[in-house]
């Protein structure tokens, strides 16, 4: 049973802090049905591994995962498919490019994308979803998203969904192009049906961060003592969120921040402190790079003052 999350006085007071720079960001509005988000919220939840939480903020606004689905749709596959047979097939290496670059896979051979977290991996990473259907594959992702959250009311947003498919003639771009080079194997549009679907799983903050708490607890729930996904597996979607997880700023933010995380255009943040607990967070005023502005200072205060860093 679900603990009720407590308001934190000390979590609200970095929130109206961190709010004073969402001024500084925009919504994600390329994404038609992203951009009727408000730029000025903020929101978070801290789960811990005894299942208490605090948070500050409305944290029972939904999000749409957006680019955090890639950690977890990552997790899903190594599980499925096993290590050697997904590196084949996406690399390992940060790009230093925008998330949906096709530069650097034109000047790679072979023609594989460098890493699972940028559009191009992603794409890859969701297309060795096993399944016979686009349905079955999509319901094997959304049970394991459900059993991270231990949430089995957690669905997708078709509208968000549907915005996404009419608008991604990039992503739709790189998916020809891995095609081509046989990377991709599947019907395009198929596989941008159910990419999108998967991008617009919703959530609010507080299934959010017990999902960033599994992480952080090495893919165990210590709520009920299941292993959800192998100790290498989490330690591997980990060292993505630090080293890929923040798109082209994770640099910046291993060293003002230093723990994993991983953001998405929705303006959410999952962040995984190891060992100790899981943080959910929602701004949508994004920076030029995608990342939420205020969710970004929300972090790096909380970092800065309660040392969180792991380096």
């Amino acid at each position: 049973m679900k603990m009720p999350c407590q308001k934190s006085s000390e979590l609200k007071l970095l929130v109206e802090e961190a709010k004073r720079y969402t001024k500084d960001g925009k919504v994600a509005d390329y994404i038609p049905e992203l951009g009727k988000a408000n730029r000025d919220d903020l929101s978070i939840a801290i789960h811990y591994p005894d299942g208490k939480c605090i948070s500050a903020g409305d944290i029972d606004k939904k999000i749409t995962l957006q680019s955090i689905s890639k950690v977890i749709s990552l997790a899903l596959v190594l599980m499925e498919r096993g290590f050697q047979y997904v590196f084949e097939r996406v690399g390992m290496e940060p790009t230093g490019d925008p998330f949906n670059s096709i530069a650097k896979l034109e000047t790679m051979a072979p023609a594989k994308p460098l890493n699972p977290m940028i559009n191009a991996g992603a794409l890859v990473v969701t297309h060795m979803i096993k399944g016979d259907s686009i349905a079955d594959r999509f319901h094997r992702l959304l049970s394991f998203i459900r059993e991270l959250a231990d949430d089995s009311s957690i669905g997708y947003c078709e509208q968000v969904a549907q915005s996404e498919f009419e608008t991604a003639d990039l992503n739709r771009a790189l998916c020809y192009f891995l095609k081509q080079h046989h990377i991709i194997t599947e019907d395009v549009d198929a596989l941008l049906d159910l990419y999108t679907k998967q991008c617009a799983i919703e959530m609010n903050c507080l299934d959010l961060g017990r999902i960033g708490m599994i992480f952080a607890m090495d893919g165990m729930d210590p709520l009920n003592g299941k292993r959800i996904m192998p100790e290498d597996v989490a330690r591997i979607c980990k060292t993505f969120m630090v080293t890929c997880g923040m798109y082209n700023a994770s640099g910046e933010f291993a060293i003002k921040i230093g723990i994993p995380a991983k953001s998405g255009v929705s303006g959410g943040i999952m962040g995984a402190v190891p060992g100790k607990f899981g943080i959910g967070i929602f701004g949508p005023a994004l920076d030029e790079k995608g990342n939420s502005v205020a969710g970004i200072k929300l972090l790096e205060l909380l970092s800065r003052n309660y040392r969180l860093s792991m380096f």
